[in-house]
This record gives C-alpha cells, structure tokens and sequence, in this order.
C-alpha cells in the first residue's frame, strides 16, 4: 500500500481496455497492429474453455493463462483490433486488456452460503481444544474486547486445520506474531509488481525482486499484514493476538504493493481458496477500476459498459466457484460512507490508469459494488469503540450482515477519545513497509512520526522483534468477522473425506444469528458535522433493532458464536 488504496478506510484496482460481448461476426475483421499486449477474455457460459481458447488463436492471439473454473483466459495479441475479432465469436463472452480490478486502500480518514460441504487438509483429529490467554498489547485491542474473543478462547481458541485466506496485498510470514499460524506450503502470489501504468504514473514502484514477482510470505503494502494480525496473530505471550489465535493463515494474494487488485489475480485467488481447502477468505477491496460496475450507465462509453459487464459476470462466477467448494467469503461493505442501496453519485471511477475519472450518476438497480454486492457473502460494516457506526463505513439494509469492530479516529467527540491513535485498530506492520514509510528507521527503531502514528515495536526475550500499527476502516472491520467465522467453522465443523468443514451457509446462518443487536441511534439521522465530517457523511439508520442499516444483524459475538451457535449450524 504505497498511497490510500485499501478498504482501511480500504479498496481495489482496475481492468483496462475495451470489452466486447459476443455478437453477430462483424462483416470484416479489423486489422491487428500494434506492440504486444495482455488481454483477459472470458469465455461465454455454456461454451467450453477450449473453443475459447480457439477463439483467441483464431483471432490472432496467444493463450498465455487459462482459469478454467470460471473460463477466464489471459492472452497476448497486438493492441488494437484484437478484442473485436475475439469478441465477435459465439464462445466469447467479453475481452479487455488486462488491467487491475481492485484496490485496498491505506488511508487514516477513509479511503476508499445449501447441503452441508466439509473440506479441508489434514486427516487427524487433533486433541481436544485447550484455552489461550492473551498477549502484553492485547489490552490495547479494545476490537479483541468487542468481540469478546477474550472470552471465546477459553473454549474455543481455534482449530488448525481450518485454514483462512487473505486475499489481499500479501501476509509477512516472517511476523513474529503471523509465522506461527502461517502455512507458507498453501500460500500463493498471484501478482506481478507493475513499476508503471501506461500514461508512466507510478503503480508499484520499482521490482523489489527478480522478475518482479514478491515471494508468497512478502506484503509490501502492510495492509494483508494487518488484516492477517487482528485474524489470527498467534497467542504466544508476545506482540498481539488475533480474535482465532490458532486458526491457520494462508497468503492468497490478489493485490499489488500499491493496493490495486487485478482481474484475473482476484479470480485466481478465489478459485484457488475453492481448490486448496481454504475454509474462509477475507476480502477488503472492491474490484476496480470502477467502484459500481454498471450495466449500461450513460455516462459510459459502449467499451466501458461491456467492461463493467464482463468483470461483474467473472467476478460473481469465481464467488459462486469458491462457495460450491465449501468457503465463507467475509468482505469489507467499503468506505464510502453511502447507503448502498441508495448510492452517492460515482465521482472515482474509472481509477486506472491514472487520470481516467469522469462523474456518473449511479442506478442501483443495474450498477453493483464488487464483490460486496456479489453471490454468498457475508457484509461488514465498521463501528468505534464507543459502538457509534464509524464516519466512513457504508451502511444499508440491502447488503450489511454484521458490523464489526473498524477503528474510528473522531469516536468520542467532547472527550479524551476524540481524535486518538487508540481509537483505531492496532496489528502487525512489517518492518519493510514500515521503514518505506518513514515509521521505521533503518537500526529498526520507530521515528518520531512512526510515534505519533502510535507505531510500536516489540522485542522478545529470544531476539525477535515486531512492529505493529494501528488503522481504520472497514478493513479492519472484516478481519474481526472473518476470525469469528473462523471459531465457528473450528467449533462445529465436521470431518468427512478425508477433510474438515462447514457450509458457507451454516457459517453464516450462527454469524448473524449469535451477533449482539445494536439498535439505531435516536435520532435515527446522524450528522457526523460536529466531528468535521461534511454533509456528505450524513446518515439515517433505518430498521429494527435486530436487523438495521448501520449494524445489520448486530455487533459480531466470538463467545456467543462458539457456545450459542448449534441452532443455528442446523438452520
């Protein structure tokens, strides 16, 4: 995260190029010219992978990577004149120069489940599960109080074999409080760093490594790091602990170091946590370059809508992929600080390649936020720890599940809170991330601006050190659910074949139905002007108390999930 990109307040990057649906053969194929160029083409439903893969060969390209899951294939052409020709046949669904699609944002303010399925690694039933304490800063991690995950791990501190993914920037397996739960065999990087876009404004940054591929146990961001901590940093009377301290951590990464989530990285990840027994994935981004990807907005050019269409379409295919194979997908609502069922006008979208915005007003009806709005997910909007819904999270009875724990930096108005480091969510920061930003200095101790950010080191007896950091947004949210959901599946999961499970419907079903209800302030309507916010974050609590837009189901309950959940596993 090299700049404010992740659903921290945090996101996710975009697809470039134009996208054509499979229509009528056009008279005459147009001419190829141009350098060579990545292209992603989705095959059309019903048709096979292969014939689009001849599609792609007949149109004069060259398949360099096929996602058969979802039929989602990276190839190589000339730049112009390729997607016209791909498109133009029956086995095509859309095509589009191959860009990023999707971001998590690194910004203090806000920036932007059927039949009973049971997976998993290992054949051996461990012994039964024996309560942990907490770690010396845990008193610091007032989201672990909220949570009550204090109180959950002396029943149910989390199983190994359940195995979570993050899907994010990365995860340092090298964390001292990350490297004991983290399984480095399973863990993938499905990116490569891009230095610059095309107009030569700055993505990545320079390739830290060769080839410009980071290892699978790197986060140059510090984003993944984070979410990866407040899930399942180990209790090991060092640093921090996570809500499931000994769950398993598996880096499934899909972001770029700047934040930026790309296509068929996102698609990849989903279909391998389906693939690798992954139990539950954590996805704090939103799928760029578009913030709602519209059907048919008329602010938008016909190449930008068959785009939008052709990554909602690959999109809700790996969600679907990933459900079928037995994962809970937990993703951030986003940081917009709009009713997603009443959407603010769209002023960010497209946000790649640099430059590229114009203003579109949003029909909720035909325009969807990915993957929050997409098949079987469980949505998570963000509160402070005085239980108020946080200034930057999106809310609305439509899409929330639960809320969570987010950080809010203006909790507390009139008192001590307000405007303090301690209101936000404090995990793991790699050391790297830490010294690019200048919080860290290169003999490893924290700077005087890492200070005033509340950055802290932690030295252990044996040598080690570690760095932590707090942040906000719904990033930070969803991390404390994906850990209950992770105690939940460590709780009443079943072996069967060989693995060990349960259904993203059961999962979600004791999720909501254990969360501890919030009712709607009085009055319902919430200004935020006294904390500096404008107009804008103005919001209106609508429902009940048991189910309402600024905290859906309720406030997500660690000990009440694994002690009161059995109803609910059985529906």
């Amino acid at each position: 995260m090299r700049r404010s990109r992740l659903l921290i307040a945090v996101l996710a990057i975009p697809l470039i190029g134009g996208i054509v649906v499979a229509g009528p053969a056009a008279v005459a194929q147009p001419r190829l010219s141009g350098e060579t160029t990545e292209f992603t083409v989705l095959a059309a439903e019903g048709q096979s992978v292969a014939a689009a893969e001849q599609a792609i060969r007949d149109a004069g390209g060259t398949v360099v990577h096929t996602n058969s899951a979802v039929g989602l294939i990276t190839a190589s052409a000339p730049a112009n004149g390729f997607t016209e020709r791909v498109s133009a046949d029956r086995a095509i669904y859309g095509a589009a120069k191959a860009t990023s699609i999707g971001r998590a944002p690194k910004d203090r303010a806000a920036a932007k489940p059927g039949a009973e399925q049971e997976h998993g690694a290992s054949k051996k039933k461990p012994a039964a599960p024996k309560p942990v304490g907490t770690d010396p800063l845990d008193d610091q991690l007032w989201g672990l109080k909220s949570t009550r995950s204090d109180l959950a791990r002396t029943v149910q501190a989390g199983d190994k074999r359940v195995k979570v993914g993050i899907i994010d920037t990365g995860v340092d397996g090298s964390h001292p409080d990350i490297a004991p739960n983290f399984d480095a065999a399973d863990s993938r990087n499905f990116t490569r760093d891009i230095p610059t876009d095309e107009t030569g404004a700055v993505v990545d940054g320079p390739c830290e490594y060769r080839g410009c591929v980071d290892p699978a146990n790197h986060d140059d961001n510090g984003h993944g790091t984070h979410v990866a901590g407040t899930i399942a940093a180990a209790a090991n009377g060092f640093g921090v602990s996570g809500v499931a301290p000994n769950v398993t951590i598996v880096n499934v990464r899909a972001g770029q170091d700047s934040g930026f989530f790309f296509l068929q990285p996102t698609v990849d990840a989903l279909t391998y946590a389906g693939d690798a027994g992954i139990d539950v994935v954590n996805m704090s981004f939103y799928v760029d370059p578009w913030l709602y990807n519209c059907a048919n907005n008329p602010a938008d050019s016909q190449a930008e809508k068959l785009e939008q269409r052709t990554i909602t379409e690959a999109v809700n295919r790996a969600l679907n992929y990933a459900y079928r194979k037995g994962v809970t997908s937990v993703v951030a609502l986003g940081n917009q600080h709009t009713d997603l069922g009443a959407p603010q006008p769209d002023t960010t979208s497209p946000d790649y390649p640099a430059a590229s915005t114009h203003p579109r007003t949003i029909d909720n009806a035909s325009c969807l936020s990915l993957p929050t709005e997409g098949p079987h997910t469980i949505g998570v909007g963000a509160f402070g720890p005085s239980g108020a819904k946080a200034d930057y999270s999106n809310y609305g009875t439509e899409q929330i599940s639960v809320s969570a724990p987010g950080g809010y930096f203006r909790d507390g108005f009139g008192t001590d809170w307000y405007r303090t480091n301690e209101n936000e969510i404090l995990s793991a920061y790699p050391k790297n991330v830490g010294v690019a930003e200048g919080n860290i200095d290169a003999a490893g101790n924290v700077t005087p601006d890492g200070a005033a950010l509340g950055v802290q080191k932690a030295v252990a007896a044996d040598g080690r050190v570690g760095y932590y950091q707090f942040l906000q947004g719904t990033s930070m949210a969803t991390p404390h659910a994906t850990g209950v959901a992770a105690l939940i599946v460590s709780q009443y999961g079943k072996a069967s074949h060989g693995g060990f499970g349960l259904s993203p419907d059961a999962v979600q079903r004791v999720i909501e139905g254990t969360a501890a209800p919030i009712a709607c302030p009085v009055p319902r309507t919430f200004d935020y002007l006294d904390e500096g916010r404008d107009a804008s974050f103005t919001a209106t609590c609508n429902g009940t108390p048991e189910f309402n837009g600024f905290y859906g189901n309720g406030a997500v309950d660690a000990y009440a999930a694994v002690t009161h959940g059995s109803p609910y596993v059985r529906g």
